[in-house]
């Protein structure tokens, strides 16, 4: 297995088509090691897409895309090992209790005493209590901090989130948000997908906006709020939010 680079994603002219519709049109952008990147846009932008070519479960028309220094599409095993995906929806398996999640996915992954693995796991998202309950009586929040924790089984060193927090109430989205922050200040370099600006703009260190196949911006929240037009100052100058530079920057391309 190679050793991360300093970039631990890399994606140039990323193209896909599915039959007569182009949905990506020349992707590039880069991941910093330890970091938190956005990726932001609508639905059917093409997020998922862009994350199922860089996990190997979709082939890319063309273009070149790189993860942990190896090549999506010639070396899919070796970039298999050093990542994690977590999906929009939870999964787990809801006969089973949490832990028994835990020490299947440990299991599979033929690691060293499953158990204590579950049991670090449980403790680190605050799921001791409920270790020994089945997922079914879990709430959406405690679902999705089990689903990222057996996304960690193993210590991936890349984690793609895709659009963790949809149909999580207000309290449950703040929840994995902090589980997200605390895996990004453990090392762990994280892409995630989102349609919701303010989760975009509360943990990204960089934000790419995907809009009709391509990316239209792509920098810090600071970079992003410098595309946005000159504040009108009245009295007290407002700071433009992400979702009004995000509308701003879309408008502008569909008006080209």
């Amino acid at each position: 297995m190679q050793t991360m680079t300093t970039k631990p994603i890399q994606v140039k002219g990323l193209e896909k088509s599915y039959k007569q519709h182009q949905v990506l049109k020349g992707v590039d952008f880069e991941v910093e090691k330890g970091s938190i990147f956005a990726l932001l846009g609508s639905n059917g932008a093409g997020k998922t897409t862009v994350v199922k070519i860089l996990t190997t479960l979709l082939k890319a028309d063309g273009g070149a895309a790189t993860v942990g220094g190896m090549d999506v599409a010639s070396k899919p095993d070796h970039v298999r090992q050093v990542i994690s995906l977590t999906g929009q929806f939870a999964a787990v398996d809801e006969i089973l209790t949490g832990r028994e999640n835990l020490i299947m996915i440990a299991k599979l992954r033929y690691l060293k005493d499953p158990r204590q693995v579950a049991d670090d796991l449980l403790q680190r998202f605050g799921l001791t209590d409920a270790a020994d309950r089945r997922v079914a009586t879990y709430s959406g929040g405690m679902r999705r901090r089990l689903d990222i924790a057996l996304s960690l089984v193993g210590k991936p060193q890349i984690i793609f989130l895709d659009e963790p927090t949809t149909g999580l109430d207000p309290e449950a989205r703040i929840e994995v948000w902090k589980v997200v922050k605390e895996l990004a200040d453990g090392g762990t370099t994280v892409l995630l997908t989102t349609q919701y600006l303010e989760e975009a703009e509360q943990l990204a260190d960089k934000i790419a906006i995907l809009h009709e196949g391509r990316i239209i911006a792509n920098g810090t929240l600071s970079d992003l709020k410098k595309l946005f037009p000159s504040t009108k100052v009245e009295y007290v100058e407002k700071q433009p939010t992400l979702e009004e530079i995000f509308l701003s920057i879309v408008g502008k391309k569909e008006e080209k």
